[in-house]
């Protein structure tokens, strides 16, 4: 539910804030727009009002008979206190033709020189008015001629040429007009710009022909940090060298407030996951705990524990569940003691018929063979010989004997003494070639490194014993062979019985060290194996069942190598 509300709160944060600064980028061009058209009219306004002060100084008295005077300097310098009446960044008077007879400018850059030559392109054209350029200095000037008598008479005196500086004030004045920064050129040049020097430096790196502003789209344009978005309008459209100025709008001080829109969206996120996070709690109080310890009782219940605590507060569907759950395990618990006590009695039985179907065969033989002694007429060698019978017999029981009492141990009960394995198994060989049917079973014992531990060598005797009778049991009698292959390890000492019988059948490999656990033998209680697990188990061993295939069965039994040091025994 947390990732799902989260997951949910992002989505609709990131739709909102796209929507938004898409909505903020349409309304930045349309403001953009607007700026332009509003300098437009503040253009325009500026433009007649010199165009007027022009006209006016260009109707003057004063001026119509100071234009002729034949000496320049006495107009040069009778003209300045007409130049004062309608403040201009420029001032040239002109006779007809074109030769300037006076420049009055508030900054250096227009000279003589340069003002005819300026002046002599501007009469050749028609234009409302005129953008001169020197000395790096760019002004937008206005002509009017100045006529003796009335303009229909048509008799000229000169040109009087009024302009203003298109200077770094003008350029201020213009950017608080359209709200923007605002970048004035002359042909490529840029002349004036109210950007930071170093944003001035990446316009003209990035953007040196200012054309490429130019479109009916504003343009996005990356100047350091800032994405500005910019449009360019042309201030002279007809001739050659353009006059441009291009418009920046930043865009991201005009995203300011969105970014104040984008934590207000973050708190709300943040309030509504927190909201979720308590929607959460409230469920994992009321249905999922509940759900989690009903759960946690079925695991239990898998490792066999009866009495894991279940929680059945309330009257909801989970308590129900749970209640139920509860009974049911009651019942189970009760069931597993009714099978135990019915395996425990099975198990009685099945040993109590196992070992009185084992018993039977050597306590006939002792009471025959006792019967066959109370005969007349017997010498010492056959009752030597029937002696021994009832001595097996016996032997036999008390293995038998022996062999429970040895399962029934929940301890160990080992006499150590330290020897080599390989002595207990010829020992042991010796025992199973002792029994007739066994003598022509090839028997081999391979050894590699000293073998040599502490162990309880009867016990381990006995299990190499029993494991080898199995061995031979199942190979065939013609062409058996069994080994007894002793390996010395870091640790410990690998001994595994090899036979190439026809393997260990596959209904009991699983089982096969399982008590009471015999398949194909007529004689045995099933307890062979189990025992031999044990012995070597107590040791600090094991014993199992390596690999079982037709031709190959490999039985792995493991000593740990021990050495003693002052009676405690350590690997």
């Amino acid at each position: 539910m947390l990732l799902v509300t989260t997951c949910l709160t992002a989505a609709t944060l990131l739709i909102v804030r796209h929507s938004v600064r898409q909505q903020l980028h349409q309304e930045i061009n349309e403001d953009l727009l607007n700026s332009i058209t509003v300098f437009r009219d503040y253009q325009r306004q500026k433009e007649i009002s010199l165009e007027q002060s022009a006209e006016l100084l260009a109707n003057l008295p004063t001026l119509k008979a100071l234009m002729t005077a034949p000496d320049a300097v006495t107009i040069q310098d009778a003209s300045m206190e007409i130049w004062r009446l309608a403040p201009s960044d420029v001032f040239v008077l002109a006779k007809p033709g074109g030769k300037v007879v006076a420049v009055h400018t508030l900054a250096p850059g227009i000279t003589w020189h340069l003002a005819e030559g300026l002046l002599g392109n501007s009469l050749n054209k028609d234009q409302q008015s005129y953008w001169w350029f020197g000395d790096g200095h760019l002004y937008q000037v206005f002509l009017k001629a100045i006529y003796s008598g009335p303009a229909r008479n048509d008799v000229v005196l000169g040109v009087l040429c009024l302009g203003h500086e298109i200077s770094s004030q003008f350029a201020v004045e213009r950017g608080r007009v359209a709200a923007s920064q605002v970048v004035f050129y002359y042909g490529p040049k840029l002349i004036v710009s109210t950007l930071q020097p170093s944003e001035e430096m990446e316009l003209k790196h990035r953007y040196p022909d200012p054309a490429e502003l130019s479109g009916d789209e504003p343009k996005e344009v990356y100047l350091g940090n800032e994405q500005f978005l910019a449009s360019t309008v042309t201030l002279s459209p007809n001739v050659p060298p353009y006059a441009r100025m291009s418009v920046l709008k930043s865009y991201d001080r005009a995203a300011v407030y969105l970014e104040n829109l984008n934590r207000l969206l973050l708190g709300v996120g943040a309030v509504a996951v927190l909201a979720g996070c308590m929607l959460v709690f409230l469920i994992s109080t009321s249905f999922t705990r509940p759900l989690a310890n009903l759960v946690g009782g079925v695991r239990a219940l898998e490792r066999g524990d009866f009495g894991y605590p279940l929680s059945s507060n309330g009257k909801d569907e989970v308590a129900e569940v749970t209640n139920a759950f509860d009974k049911m395990r009651s019942s189970l618990a009760q069931t597993q003691k009714e099978l135990i006590e019915a395996e425990r009695l099975a198990t009685i039985g099945r040993m109590a018929s196992s070992i009185s179907h084992d018993m039977r065969h050597p306590l006939t033989a002792v009471m025959a063979n006792a019967e066959f002694l109370c005969s007349t007429g017997l010498d010492a060698r056959q009752r030597e010989e029937l002696y021994g019978e009832i001595r097996n017999g016996v032997n036999q029981m008390t293995d038998l004997v022996d062999s429970l009492l040895e399962f029934a141990q929940a301890r160990e009960s080992l006499h150590r003494v330290f020897g080599r394995v390989e002595d207990a198994a010829t020992r042991a060989i010796q025992m199973v070639r002792a029994r007739a049917e066994f003598r022509d079973i090839k028997i081999a014992i391979v050894r590699d490194g000293r073998c040599e531990t502490w162990f309880d060598e009867k016990k381990v005797e006995r299990v190499l014993a029993n494991m080898l009778l199995n061995a031979c049991e199942a190979v065939s009698k013609d062409t058996g062979a069994v080994s007894v292959d002793l390996r010395e390890g870091k640790n410990e000492i690998e001994i595994r019985i090899v036979d190439n019988g026809p393997g260990v059948a596959a209904a009991i490999r699983n089982k096969l060290f399982q008590p009471f656990i015999s398949y194909g033998k007529q004689n045995g209680i099933g307890l062979g194996l189990a025992i031999s697990q044990k012995i070597f188990q107590d040791h600090g061993g094991d014993a199992r069942l390596e690999s079982s295939e037709a031709g190959r069965t490999v039985f792995r039994l493991t000593l740990p190598l021990l050495v003693s040091t002052d009676g405690v025994f350590s690997g």
